[in-house]
């Protein structure tokens, strides 16, 4: 099925929900009746972007926000300190029911972070979403019991394997240090007692000796042993293998093991959802395949948030988030961008050219919205090139200007652009036809102009690909 689009062309002078500027907004727009996966995956990479079936492209020259597509490489992908707070958080609150912002003296959240999340993500009261758990079938709800016990099953070996101490756990998913399996003695703030429920602080002299201590055993285990015992370090305190000192991956920090007894059960759902994208299964795509769905978040059987995302074949592009205000504290804006990151990697695997996470726009300008250049490595779309450029690269020339070309080759050109828009496809009064035909029956002057800036907007490949509905 070809994509149906209905261009409404530039959208200039309204209100601009970033700066707060009342006339300083400016995008062109279209109306998708229907749309392939491949279509839209080629026009967010020229810039597009879509709020449910409108899809809209920010004139970057001309807005008071310039809206920068920005890109995650997932495969590359390293968790901040930052983001293995949020981790270490929800884990400590699931596992015990634990509400804390911080362990041992970490600095705490920047609170402007949790402040753009829920801005950019469409926050909303008290979840105005129409499911609940009741309107799951019996089917599901045995599908997601007999889920759970397997994975009960698999933490209990994974837990003979890991470390046995759960204050070891904590220490190592707040510390964003190399994961050891080692304890460090501490002793406690003046004027304040031992609280042994809590993970021991680690003094950065103690850190400094056991990364010397690991390198010496890389270097020469049997030395680094015996220089240990000699100062009557027993040798069980370190880890056998040489490669425990790398930090632990995105993986290890969202899927650790639980308690049996943990406090409260975090389950996901995926339902693909009404959009104007058309589900895809081909045989080469992942298992789940192409298109629209709901990340549905269920925390003890009642849904704390709905993630939309887009499955499309070279990334996941994330849409929007729902969540209840009252679990605002485990911070789940960033929390299901780190899951969904997770979620592209699980997809690469089958998928090969699915490697990316789109997460929708980056404002430079706007304080809250620059929190999603925070995830790295990540990359900015030339708004005059569409080449992508590591965001590293763009930072600069961004303190400089709110609008920026990115590309440093100033012969470079578009190379998608619109060369021969009389091949554009268009539908009209029902019959397909090219725009060298339908620009025949036509005698308004300012139909030519329109058609012809939609032409250059979406490049050529989708102007011959999708159909431009004219009445």
């Amino acid at each position: 099925m070809a994509s149906v689009v209905e261009y409404k062309g530039l959208k200039g002078g309204y209100h601009c929900g970033y700066c707060d500027s009342r006339e300083g907004k400016a995008s062109c727009g279209m109306w998708a009746h229907s749309m392939t996966v491949q279509d839209y995956q080629d026009l967010i990479d020229r810039g597009w972007r879509r709020s449910g079936k409108y899809v809209y492209k920010p004139v970057m020259n001309q807005t008071c926000c310039p809206q920068y597509t920005i890109r995650c490489r997932p495969l590359q992908f390293q968790p901040s300190k930052s983001h293995k707070k949020v981790l270490k958080k929800m884990l400590k609150f699931l596992a015990k029911g634990e509400i804390s912002k911080g362990n041992c003296g970490d600095e705490p959240m920047d609170s402007t972070m949790e402040d753009a999340v829920a801005g950019d993500f469409a926050l909303i009261n008290k979840l105005d979403i129409k499911c609940d758990l009741k309107t799951l079938s019996d089917d599901l709800k045995e599908s997601l019991e007999s889920e759970e016990k397997k994975k009960e099953k698999s933490s209990k070996k994974e837990e003979s394997k890991e470390l046995s101490h759960s204050q070891a756990i904590e220490e190592k998913l707040g510390s964003g240090e190399p994961s050891y399996s080692i304890k460090v003695p501490t002793v406690p703030k003046p004027g304040k007692g031992a609280d042994l429920s809590k993970p021991p602080c680690r003094k950065a002299k103690e850190i400094r000796k056991e990364r010397k201590r690991l390198k010496l055993m890389q270097q020469s285990p049997a030395g680094a042993f015996e220089g240990f015992q000699a100062q009557g370090q027993p040798p069980s305190l370190f880890p056998p293998k040489a490669k425990s000192n790398q930090p632990k991956s995105l993986e290890d920090l969202i899927f650790e093991s639980l308690p049996e007894n943990a406090s409260h059960k975090l389950e996901f759902t995926r339902f693909l959802c009404s959009s104007p994208l058309e589900a895809e299964n081909p045989p080469n795509g992942p298992e789940c395949g192409f298109g629209s769905f709901h990340q549905q978040y269920w925390l003890d059987g009642k849904i704390v948030a709905v993630g939309v995302i887009d499955i499309l074949p070279s990334c996941v592009s994330s849409v929007y988030l729902y969540y209840d205000p009252d679990y605002s504290f485990l911070s789940l804006g960033i929390y299901s961008a780190l899951r969904e990151i997770a979620f592209t990697r699980q997809l690469h695997e089958k998928t090969s050219q699915l490697s990316y996470y789109y997460m929708g726009f980056y404002i430079h300008s706007c304080p809250k919205m620059k929190y999603k250049g925070q995830y790295r490595p990540s990359d900015l779309l030339c708004p005059e090139t569409y080449v992508w450029v590591p965001i590293e690269q763009c930072l600069p020339s961004l303190e400089k200007s709110k609008y920026c070309r990115f590309n440093q080759d100033l012969e470079a050109v578009d190379e998608g652009r619109s060369k021969d828009p009389d091949r554009m496809q268009v539908f009209y009064k029902k019959a397909i036809m090219p725009y060298g035909v339908y620009k025949k029956h036509q005698k308004d002057p300012s139909e030519e102009a329109t058609v012809l800036q939609y032409a250059s907007l979406v490049g050529q490949t989708c102007s011959e690909r999708m159909l431009l509905f004219r009445n």
